[in-house]
């Protein structure tokens, strides 16, 4: 049976992330994708694109050992140039990276870019945040830590304060309507478990 391009993304997905325990795992992936689907229905864009940009957006990820090229060379020949540079161009500029940078420029963009954040945000993003911060041997929480200043990658960091260094921002960085009523939920659930956490922690 000659597999879709959507199922061949999958595939290769899913083997990019199969022993990935950091919470970039294939179930993030496939949350991603079923998120950027669904805000696809009520924003538009070309889901295609939008589904193989999330099934393929971490396999760039630098700190878990992709590339832009891995990806690139997953796409030549499966699909028309013109799309795969669209692909490419979504993956390279949806991260975070501080928060600073320019708004996706096409509607596809700005919605993979959203269904990545939302799911970095709430029940499900409290979850990663701890699941990171165990693999890359970070504490829980470390009282009188500050924060860590955007672009600062060196500096010592906790899961606690990842909240502020980045999940706290997620709500206003939200590209699409849709995505933001998402996003409010989350973000009150977030900061009514840190505010706990804290309290539970002084206990």
């Amino acid at each position: 049976m000659v597999k879709t391009i959507e199922q061949a993304a999958e595939e290769f997905a899913r083997s990019f992330h199969a022993d990935d325990f950091s919470g970039h795992d294939f179930a993030h992936i496939e949350r991603v994708r079923r998120l950027a689907l669904s805000i696809s229905e009520k924003e538009g864009g070309d889901r295609q694109t939008i589904e193989l940009a999330a099934l393929l957006h971490d396999v760039a990820d630098g700190k878990l050992g992709g590339t832009i090229e891995t990806v690139g060379t997953f796409l030549d020949g499966k699909v028309p140039r013109e799309q795969a540079d669209h692909i490419l161009s979504i993956i390279d500029g949806m991260s975070f990276r501080g928060g600073g940078r320019p708004e996706l420029a096409t509607i596809e963009g700005r919605i993979v870019q959203d269904a990545d954040r939302l799911d970095a945000i709430g029940a499900i993003g409290i979850a990663r945040t701890f699941q990171f911060a165990g693999k890359f041997d970070e504490p829980m929480h470390v009282p009188g830590l500050a924060p860590r200043k955007q672009g600062d990658k060196t500096s010592p960091t906790s899961a606690i304060n990842h909240f502020s260094e980045k999940l706290f921002l997620l709500k206003e960085l939200m590209n699409t309507e849709t995505a933001r009523k998402v996003a409010e939920d989350r973000d009150r659930y977030m900061h009514e478990f840190v505010e706990r956490f804290l309290a539970e922690w002084e206990n």
